[in-house]
């Protein structure tokens, strides 16, 4: 009963806590609705025959019943498939629907009491196509200053107009720290036309919880303003009602157990279309800095002395994904069910990915908050992920950019794609004091071969840097934007574009920013330049899922689903393989002494 007084009134200062300053330029007051009109929005996804829907509720008033009810369309008539107690502590809804046939569209509504109606479409699991589109966001600012205030309706129509099939959100959904059931309310009234007919991932980032920066570790306590030291700033009441709205209509986590302050976890996968998405939390577990790494400027977390040794911070027992989330991958990247291609989602992207911070002249030379460090943790989350050959998608950065990751040699991991932010409230540049190596033809200094602030292998592709002095159109000039992937399960190619805001993307003279669109193939997310070829081996049925597991170690060096009903492996040299084939999982040995040659 504590608690639940305890959580009421964590709401009670979300919704009515209003900084005059802030509320004459951003008004986050809950408007008081028509009672047919107080469910707000609603987020799902379809996952292994399973429909989980949240709708998200506006307040409800005390003689109001707390049950909601869900409903699809079948032959013409609405049918009741679902009951849910709406729960106080955010006014939220979570249903949950098994055995879901998810080989045809359907009409839903979310109905409770006798008026309030919200409407939309859950769609069929696009398997048939051959392209897949995911549509990217972050930094959802609402600051005028920032050109937070704009209408989102450029983003909407847009998404119409490409009709994309899965919506990504990869953090900072919401920056209002002490509101944020008021603004999580503006996120859905902004995005909620196209949240409704399409499958759905919001990851919460800092932000989201209430702090300018997050290092979890798993869910202890933090004291320090910015929470360096590790940990939650605000209650863990508040953060796991903020994940309830955010991530409660994802696929169920793939180990649930809580972390301290009670606090659930979400990392899982989500098959969509062929395609197997991997939903990380890279803020959760990861430690805090201050205390454990010699402090190297006037904060904990930021690097300024050019001349520190990289190898000095990269501390014995700091941990990035966890080893939870590292079994999570092991398995994740050898399990080929239904899948074509793989993808990781994360809030950010594993590399210090900016150099130029807040205004053209504050350079920071490392900055921990970012997934480069700590450097060994980063080495091991992109050795898991390249081992299934996935492509990584990101926010959080506000800066969007294109890197090829290494780990032993450069560009021997996976790519990663870091969307731009929607209002750019925080400003960042890629900008190297020294021209990148191996650059492709005509392309800028600051991409090729780099080793970012903790010298981490990095070959930079494009960024979309801001104007040094935003002016005029305050968005574009921030690089603010979008993006778009598009994963062809045909040709295994992975196609990323950067937009703008307040464009036409299916306009003739329509241009994104430089840099963009970029293709890859499925198989760069892991093609060392120093590996050879092995022969070329055929199967007696299409698209065998293909194993190579090193005689020396026995550890897997990779699993992939074939393009055709043939694959030649690519290996390191001088060392001998068994290749493993079947035709969901590798049960079959082939060889035991397979070898590559240049």
């Amino acid at each position: 009963m504590r608690n639940r007084i305890f959580a009421s009134l964590i709401i009670l200062l979300i919704a009515n806590t209003v900084v005059g300053q802030n509320r004459r330029r951003v008004d986050l007051s809950i408007p008081e609705v028509d009672r047919k009109d107080v469910i707000c929005f609603a987020l799902y996804t379809v996952h292994d025959q399973t429909l989980k829907l949240t709708a998200q509720l506006y307040p409800l008033k005390n003689d109001e019943v707390r049950l909601a009810r869900l409903e699809i369309k079948k032959e013409g008539n609405w049918v009741e498939v679902a009951q849910t107690e709406v729960i106080e502590q955010g006014w939220t809804a979570p249903f949950r629907v098994a055995k879901w046939d998810d080989a045809n569209t359907w009409q839903y509504r979310v109905r409770h009491g006798e008026q309030a109606v919200y409407e939309g479409t859950i769609r069929r699991n696009p398997t048939d196509k051959d392209e897949i589109v995911v549509a990217g966001f972050t930094g959802n600012s609402i600051m005028p200053a920032h050109g937070g205030d704009i209408s989102r309706q450029d983003i909407l129509d847009n998404i119409q107009r490409i009709n994309a099939d899965i919506l990504f959100f990869a953090g900072d959904q919401v920056y209002d720290h002490k509101r944020h059931y008021a603004a999580w309310l503006k996120f859905g009234r902004d995005f909620g036309d196209i949240i409704k007919d399409r499958p759905t991932i919001c990851l919460p980032d800092d932000h989201d919880v209430g702090q300018p920066n997050l290092w979890g570790e798993s869910g202890k306590i933090s004291t320090l303003r910015g929470a360096a030291d590790g940990g939650y700033a605000q209650p863990g009441l508040y953060v796991q009602e903020v994940e309830r709205a955010q991530t409660s209509h994802l696929p169920d986590p793939a180990d649930p157990h809580k972390i301290g302050q009670d606090i659930s976890v979400y990392f899982t996968n989500l098959n969509w279309g062929n395609i197997d998405f991997a939903i990380l939390e890279d803020r959760k577990f990861k430690t805090g800095p201050a205390g454990r790494v010699p402090k190297q400027g006037p904060r904990p977390d930021h690097i300024r002395n050019p001349e520190y040794d990289p190898v000095s911070v990269d501390v014995e027992g700091a941990i990035l994904l966890g080893k939870r989330q590292l079994a999570f991958l092991k398995s994740w990247t050898q399990d080929w069910q239904n899948a074509k291609m793989k993808v990781a989602l994360s809030q950010t992207i594993f590399c210090g990915g900016a150099h130029i911070h807040g205004s053209a002249s504050g350079r920071l030379h490392a900055d921990m908050d970012s997934n480069g460090w700590p450097q060994s943790g980063r080495n091991r989350a992109i050795d898991a992920l390249r081992k299934g050959f996935a492509f990584h998608l990101a926010g959080d950065q506000h800066l969007a950019t294109i890197f090829h990751h290494g780990v032993n040699e450069h560009r021997d991991a996976i790519w990663s794609f870091c969307v731009p932010s929607i209002a750019n409230l925080y400003l960042r540049w890629w900008a190297p004091l020294e021209a990148g190596a191996n650059r492709e033809d005509n392309m800028p200094e600051y991409t090729g071969d780099h080793l970012d602030g903790f010298g981490n292998k990095v070959t930079n592709y494009a960024a979309a840097n801001p104007e040094k002095k935003p002016a005029g159109n305050i968005l574009n000039t921030r690089s603010a934007g979008f993006g778009i992937v598009r994963l062809n399960t045909k040709t295994r190619e992975i196609t990323m574009e950067c937009w703008p805001r307040n464009v036409d993307i299916t306009s003739d003279d329509a241009q994104q920013y430089p840099g963009w669109p970029r293709t890859i193939s499925q198989l760069d997310n892991y093609h060392p330049r120093s590996w050879g070829k092995m022969k070329e081996f055929q199967f007696d049925y299409a698209h065998p899922v293909v194993q190579l597991v090193d005689n020396e170690t026995d550890e897997v060096l990779y699993t992939i689903r074939a393009q055709n009903s043939f694959f030649t492996p690519h290996a390191p040299l001088n060392r001998e393989f068994t290749i493993k084939v079947g035709k969901d999982s590798p049960d079959r040995v082939i060889t035991t002494s397979a070898k590559a040659k240049k």
